[in-house]
């Protein structure tokens, strides 16, 4: 085959790279084997040794509004987890503008649907149990943090992010809420204004086929709101400015199933196959639901 999308349990790929490559001359993981590039960082996050160390640098991290021109010239590349791809797409303009206040970390609180989870059977995802919840459970430690860090790092320090996932009523769909505070005004400048990250958000995203700026003055859909996106491929990011502490806000929605896993795997085959990017991924979602 010309393409092989792996969608194996967490630590299988790597250990069957071998017959993985026999098998075609490109692969999407959809796993997180090959998501981070620091072999010590699986032994921190994930708990145990990268058995296929060699394959890291190989693999391109499967988010095309970071690594466009990487995915396009790539054989191997990697799924991204859909918590940190919320969040990455959500603070990227920022950091990319080098903007945030790396002193005082960013704080980022994701609200996550039922799917996420998988399938694994449990007590935690019987339906009386998950039904109705609004359950923090990984308060902190949770393994995304990692993709984050080196994502949002572009090159430089890492920053610091504390993050936290919380699971709500929903079976598809992640919430990204971050919050992030500028960097103090030099001497003769003017703070930022809500203009200004207009600006900003623009500037990076405006060539971007599935990413969109939802901040509306008015209506219910203000903000991004991951209920509008199921079965789609887009992420929604806003924003709003604490003027008084330089806290910016920033919201970003996707559906986990797409943007979050799918979505951004096929996005990433049709950059590598020279396909037009939006080729099967047009569906705006399905709503009402």
């Amino acid at each position: 085959c010309d393409v092989l999308f792996v969608a194996l349990p967490h630590g299988e790929a790597q250990r069957r790279m071998p017959e993985l490559v026999a098998l075609a001359p490109r692969i999407i993981d959809l796993s997180s084997d090959f998501r981070l590039r620091d072999p010590a960082h699986y032994a921190r996050w994930y708990g145990h040794e990268h058995v296929a160390q060699e394959w890291l640098d190989r693999f391109v991290y499967g988010l095309p509004e970071l690594h466009r021109e990487e995915i396009c010239r790539a054989s191997y590349v990697s799924g991204v987890g859909c918590n940190a791809a919320a969040t990455i797409l959500g603070l990227y303009p920022l950091f990319r503008a080098d903007l945030v206040d790396r002193l005082r970390g960013v704080v980022v609180e994701v609200k996550v649907g039922s799917s996420e989870g998988g399938r694994r059977e449990g007590a935690d995802s019987h339906h009386p149990e998950r039904s109705g919840v609004v359950r923090s459970f990984a308060p902190t430690g949770h393994r995304h943090t990692a993709e984050v860090v080196q994502e949002l790092a572009l090159g430089g320090d890492e920053p610091v992010i504390h993050f936290s996932a919380t699971a709500v009523e929903l079976v598809r769909g992640v919430l990204a809420t971050a919050h992030a505070f500028l960097k103090t005004p030099g001497k003769g400048e003017s703070p930022l204004t809500e203009r200004d990250l207009w600006k900003v958000y623009r500037s990076a995203y405006q060539d971007e086929p599935f990413v969109r700026i939802v901040k509306e003055r008015q209506g219910i859909y203000r903000y991004p709101e991951p209920k509008i996106l199921a079965g789609s491929n887009y992420c929604d990011v806003g924003f709003a400015l604490d003027e008084e502490s330089g806290r910016v806000v920033v919201l970003s929605a996707i559906d986990n199933l797409m943007k979050g896993a799918a979505g951004s795997a096929v996005q990433s085959m049709n950059l590598m196959c020279g396909f037009d990017e939006m080729a099967g991924l047009g569906f705006p979602g399905l709503h009402p639901i």
